[in-house]
């Protein structure tokens, strides 16, 4: 597998960085996960979006998700390609993208994503990558997603807090692309929803995983640092996120 970033940066996109987004490709397989603001052109300007063999989303939150609109307009007004394309959200979701689009009855959103709610334990294949999903400690539901392939594994958190299952959920990935939003030593005012680069850290290590990938760290601090801090807790090999960094799985 090959993962592009298309963008990584936390809570809203800058001048140089989209929000959460990432393009995984394995031979003609193409998958979109997570949309967040400023990742569909960025998706466009390296695959034909008609094309893709599905979106995987973490969660609904806007640095995660809003882009999907923009596949919506594609597909539905032109130049289109290959639908309905499956879309894998979480438990209630659908509801909301209809809502936004006002999408009731025959509406052309539903003629062009099939969207599918998947929660912890559920499975489903995208071509030939197995693709299986688990929950994290955040602020709405958020999918922890499992993809292998050929033997290879990666494991992407979108947004999460400190779990077991995230741990579980990593175990033995090739490559973990992991949410580290925070920096410093958790302390009782610490946001419950969201890693620190020290706990990125322990729980690749606790997962034996082979390649730390920090990612959704905050505009506002060095990701220089956030990897320090990881390498503090797991002896591995850490990289950040960059926007337009591609990683080898």
């Amino acid at each position: 597998m090959k993962l592009t970033v298309l963008g990584s940066s936390a809570g809203a996109p800058t001048r140089i960085n989209p929000a959460s987004g990432y393009l995984l490709e394995h031979g003609q397989t193409t998958v979109w996960v997570d949309a967040g603001t400023g990742t569909f052109m960025e998706l466009a300007a390296r695959v034909d979006p008609g094309q893709l063999d599905a979106v995987v989303l973490s969660h609904v939150h806007v640095d995660h998700a809003s882009d999907l609109f923009g596949l919506y307009g594609y597909l539905a007004f032109g130049p289109s390609g290959q639908v309905p394309v499956p879309v894998y959200v979480t438990d209630g979701a659908s509801d909301l993208f209809a809502g936004f689009a006002r999408a009731t009855g025959e509406h052309v959103l539903h003629h062009v994503l099939d969207f599918n709610e998947v929660g912890s334990g559920d499975e489903t294949t995208i071509g030939p990558v197995a693709v299986r999903f688990g929950s994290s400690k955040h602020a709405v539901p958020n999918n922890i997603v499992r993809f292998e392939v050929d033997g290879r594994v990666l494991v992407y958190t979108g947004d999460a807090g400190p779990s077991h299952e995230l741990m579980e959920m990593a175990d033995g990935s090739d490559l973990f692309l992991c949410e580290a939003t925070l920096q410093g030593t958790r302390d009782a005012q610490t946001y419950p929803f969201h890693l620190t680069a020290e706990e990125a850290g322990e729980a690749a290590a606790w997962a034996g995983v082979d390649h730390l990938v920090l990612t959704h760290i905050s505009h506002n601090l060095d990701p220089e640092q956030s990897i320090a801090e990881a390498s503090g807790r797991f002896a591995g090999r850490v990289s950040y996120a960059a926007p337009g960094t591609e990683f080898d799985v």
